[in-house]
């Protein structure tokens, strides 16, 4: 904590362009600081008890309206609610020149609190200027070489909510020498307890950059642990909905990650900044409904049918179901008698089929061109037939016949299950894009009577997904954020991309972390398959999470799981705890973690799948309650029992690792346990001790 001679008091306006006029004598800043914390809290509660006092019995037309406002009060309520132990501004910015009105939601005299909300007074001027606003970016971005007008720069230290220290920084000031912000460190160090929390006071220039990019681009962040790439990605969120809020209200926005535990884990970080309309879900989520998840693939069935040419086989199989006319369509209306011969329906139906339209719109297409056709011959002998004619006709049972008969409609669950367990047409709609092996592996041995009777695996159910686009046209989101996708098939990516073909995505991962067999091999081909070829690739090397030493010795696999991908270079001045420890028996990995359950933070014990059941009932014995992943920690139970298989994503303060040849025997092949592992190494952000009773990888030696 600083406290210069020369820093301007919070309640009088720097005035750099008066020096004549002396400033006043600093007072006790921390308590000016404190004060205004106080008073923004007042407002904040005076904001909501606004709105919490609005009656809306006279100003809504219907009760679908009242409906409908009654639950966007009810949202802006929840928004402005203080949380206690969260800061309500972290920094403030004085500026050297006061900003334009253009640039800012409102002027403070020159200063600006920076914080996760906009809060203002009973007169409407701002107290706490929200994080996203254009006059914050300087927090963010401002440094002694770009000062960005920005005479003072000042980052808050907390302890539960209450301010208990500052540090300023006098970008403009050439004879202060630029350093490392120590209470930036110790907030990125903070430990954790509980689900992942927002990162608002800690972005850093080159997280800002991604994080404020525009709506209109698809932005795919490649980060190696520690990075802070997801936090990135859920900031993008916040910022797209606070600089696009009517059009993202209409269109939607959602966040996928990779299974329910680590949603879990990152579900508060988005209220906590005040937005509450994020959806939240898995891919299997978002494709399987209406289909009963409950099979599983081998590897090698799940790599076929996650591969992109399975798009083709799919729309040939769904096309197929289209024949050519052969015989025409009379229609009887009253005493006439009109006829579409077949030639001409075929020339009808090849025009649809050569538009390229979705199955089902063309099929409700053809019975109108149809009805066009009849009307041109009415016109031709002097009627004059209006729209209400056609519809007629497109009614008529004679066209409703030829059209189910020409174009019946398709099931995809249905196809997919032929294709599936009847080799022959599997065989004629995969010629000359599957082999004959790749054939008979994705065939089911056993013959299923009916759709509901199949066991369906999570492969199969992005088939179906497929089918049904093609069927129907999918409905779009104004954007996507995409999380851990390195371990998405190409498949997957495209039904990912289904939800945001009007809209853009940000799609997030490492490639060093694939421990899926169909595993993304380069961003470019993934934000092909996404449908978003345009994409911009940023990489994040700064690692702010991961101790030194346990980065640097994760990178060891590197060369083995990922060749030519940076190393991430730990930025952190505490270089961690770090420990290699060959055990006897699993009394020992259960006295690791009692060891590192005596510092503050959460803990987690990863371990082989396979494993975890013997190390729960060890800890179990031992007396030391635990809770599985995604589960919230209290300040009595800090041990999460991680399988290694549910790890990504997850942090903790401490990490004890065990067995790690374990996690690598425990996946199909060596380079994906190889990445499992790397993934398991990497999950600590202040200390981890390895235990093992078998030799080490030798790719770690």
């Amino acid at each position: 904590m600083s406290t210069p001679a020369h820093d301007q008091p919070t309640d009088v306006p720097a005035a750099p362009d008066a020096p004549d006029v002396p400033a006043p004598a600093p007072a006790d800043p921390l308590s000016r600081e404190r004060t205004h914390l106080a008073s923004s809290r007042a407002a904040l509660r005076a904001m909501r008890e606004d709105v919490e006092s609005l009656d809306i019995r006279d100003v809504t037309a219907n009760w679908v309206n009242a409906e409908v406002l009654a639950r966007q009060i009810e949202e802006r309520i929840k928004a402005l609610a203080d949380l206690s132990d969260t800061p309500l501004f972290f920094g403030r910015l004085d500026y050297l020149h006061a900003p334009g009105a253009d640039q800012a939601e409102g002027a403070y005299g020159e200063r600006f609190y920076i914080g996760r909300r906009h809060v203002h007074d009973h007169d409407g001027d701002p107290m706490v200027i929200d994080w996203r606003a254009p006059v914050s970016q300087p927090f963010y971005r401002a440094s002694k070489k770009d000062p960005m007008d920005i005479a003072l720069r000042r980052r808050f230290g907390y302890t539960r909510g209450d301010i208990t220290a500052y540090e300023d920084e006098h970008l403009s000031d050439p004879a202060e020498a630029a350093r490392t912000s120590k209470l930036l460190q110790q907030e990125i160090e903070r430990p954790r307890v509980g689900p992942m929390r927002d990162i608002v006071a800690t972005i850093q220039p080159e997280q800002d950059e991604i994080v404020r990019s525009g709506l209109g681009g698809t932005v795919c962040v490649q980060g190696g642990p520690g990075t802070g790439k997801t936090a990135v990605g859920l900031h993008r969120v916040a910022y797209l909905l606070y600089a696009h809020r009517e059009r993202l209200a209409r269109t939607g926005t959602l966040v996928i990650g990779p299974n329910r535990s680590f949603l879990h884990y990152i579900e508060q970080v988005l209220p906590a900044l005040g937005e509450l309309t994020v959806q939240q879900a898995t891919v299997d989520d978002l494709v399987s409904r209406g289909v009963d998840i409950r099979g599983t693939d081998d590897a090698p069935a799940a790599v076929i049918k996650g591969d992109a040419r399975m798009a083709e086989v799919l729309h040939r199989a769904v096309q197929a179901h289209v024949t050519l006319p052969t015989e025409p369509v009379v229609v009887v209306r009253g005493s006439r008698r009109w006829r579409v011969p077949a030639y001409e329906l075929q020339d009808i139906v090849r025009e649809l089929l050569d538009r390229g339209i979705r199955y089902g719109a063309a099929r409700e297409a053809l019975p109108q061109r149809i009805a066009h056709a009849v009307l041109v011959q009415m016109e031709r002998s002097g009627e004059a037939p209006d729209d209400r004619v056609q519809d007629s006709v497109a009614r008529n049972a004679a066209v409703k016949a030829a059209v189910k008969q020409v174009w019946p409609p398709v099931d995809p669950a249905k196809l997919v299950l032929r294709l599936l367990t009847d080799a022959d047409f599997l065989a004629e709609h995969a010629a000359g894009i599957l082999d004959e092996e790749e054939q008979k592996t994705i065939v089911w041995a056993k013959p299923v009577r009916s759709v509901k009777a199949a066991r369906w695996s999570a492969a199969d159910a992005v088939l179906i997904d497929e089918t049904t686009d093609l069927v129907q046209r999918t409905h779009s989101l104004g954007h996507v954020v995409l999380d851990e996708a390195q371990d998405l098939s190409p498949m997957q990516y495209r039904a990912v991309g289904r939800r945001c073909t009007t809209g853009s995505a940000t799609v997030l991962g490492d490639l060093a972390q694939g421990t899926t067999p169909w595993a993304t091999r380069s961003w470019d081909e993934a934000l092909s398959h996404l449908g978003k070829s345009d994409g911009v690739i940023e990489e994040l090397t700064a690692g702010f999470r991961v101790p030194t030493d346990v980065i640097t010795y994760a990178s060891r696999l590197l060369p083995h799981i990922a060749p030519g991908l940076a190393p991430v270079a730990s930025v952190r001045e505490n270089p961690g705890f770090f420990a290699l420890r060959p055990v006897t028996e699993t009394a020992e990995v259960v006295a690791a973690c009692e060891e590192l359950l005596r510092n503050e933070g959460s803990t987690g014990l990863i371990a082989a799948d396979a494993r975890v059941p013997a190390l729960a009932e060890a800890l179990t014995a031992a007396g030391i309650g635990f809770l599985a992943p995604g589960e919230e920690t209290t300040a009595d139970t800090r041990l999460t029992l991680v399988p290694a298989s549910l790890a990504k994503g997850l942090e903790y303060d401490y990490v004890v690792l065990d067995e790690p040849q374990a996690v690598v025997d425990g996946e199909p092949d060596e380079r994906t346990g190889l990445r499992r592992l790397y993934v398991a190494l990497t999950r600590a952000v202040s200390g981890l001790i390895v235990t093992h009773t078998a030799p080490l990888p030798p790719q770690l030696t």
